[in-house]
């Protein structure tokens, strides 16, 4: 990579750590780290491959409690810029994947790092407080949030720095066994994550609608915009019969509101 895409990709990174804790722009999801990174580097179409698979694997993540989910901002810059200095393309992903769940989880001692430095940052904000300087308490917080962008670009930064030629080695010197293993490896993580999904949202109402999407989505004619499209539209058939249902519940027609419910009820 030259000088201009290592420096957008640490802000693309930069942007990633920040949006871990602000998650407003979601740009710390992994297909749009992935997106852009790749986007940056012009090697658009294999990190848009990737960024989808990973987005697969990290749907299934959530902090639950004092539990920490793994870190989806430096699994996705990580793997994406692994990617991009392998030179492999598409040939690359399975590799790119494997590697990222590892750094998923090593991400979550950058993050106890960071949150243990934001410990005093907090009392020196509490203090400031006491003093009624909201300028300082303005100043700290943005100091605590680059923390956080830093807890992403820095990792970043030094895998830009790394030689194309370093990595293209290591990974050509990978036996078959170890390479296959890593697509496989990858597969399966996939599908875990998914099928976490579908367990937190199994529902008598949603079925319905993964069978369908799941039989429409073998048709081979059908593109994914079309599948999108068509998705958008059960959405919105959905939500308007539940309208329907809660007006029509009120006027003493015995529906509940959910009409869907209804008729798995009665069957």
């Amino acid at each position: 990579m030259n000088a201009i895409s290592i420096i957008l990709v640490i802000i693309v990174a930069f942007l990633a750590g920040m949006e871990g804790i602000l998650d407003e722009f979601e740009f710390h999801q992994p297909l749009v780290a992935c997106t852009l990174i790749g986007l940056v580097t012009g090697q658009l179409v294999p990190c848009i491959i990737l960024g989808g698979t990973l987005q697969m694997i990290a749907l299934g993540w959530a902090n639950i409690g004092a539990a920490v989910a793994p870190d989806a901002a430096l699994a996705s810059v990580a793997s994406a810029i692994i990617l991009v200095l392998g030179g492999q393309g598409r040939a690359g992903v399975d590799t790119a994947i494997a590697v990222a769940v590892p750094l998923a989880v090593a991400g979550l001692f950058l993050t106890m790092i960071v949150r243990t430095l934001a410990v005093p940052i907090v009392h020196r904000m509490d203090a400031a407080a006491e003093k009624g300087n909201i300028k300082a308490i303005e100043a700290w917080q943005i100091i605590a949030v680059c923390l956080q962008g830093l807890r992403i670009a820095i990792p970043a930064a030094a895998l830009c720095f790394i030689p194309a030629t370093t990595v293209q080695g290591v990974l050509e010197a990978m036996p078959a066994w170890l390479t296959d293993g890593m697509a496989i490896g990858g597969g399966m993580v996939v599908a875990v994550g998914y099928a976490m999904v579908i367990n937190m949202m199994a529902t008598a109402e949603v079925w319905p609608f993964f069978a369908i999407g799941f039989c429409l989505a073998a048709i081979s004619e059908l593109t994914l915009i079309s599948l999108g499209v068509i998705a958008v539209a059960l959405a919105l058939i959905y939500l308007k019969l539940s309208e329907g249902g809660k007006s029509g519940g009120n006027g003493g027609d015995g529906n509940i509101g959910d009409p869907l419910g209804d008729i798995l009820n009665d069957y």
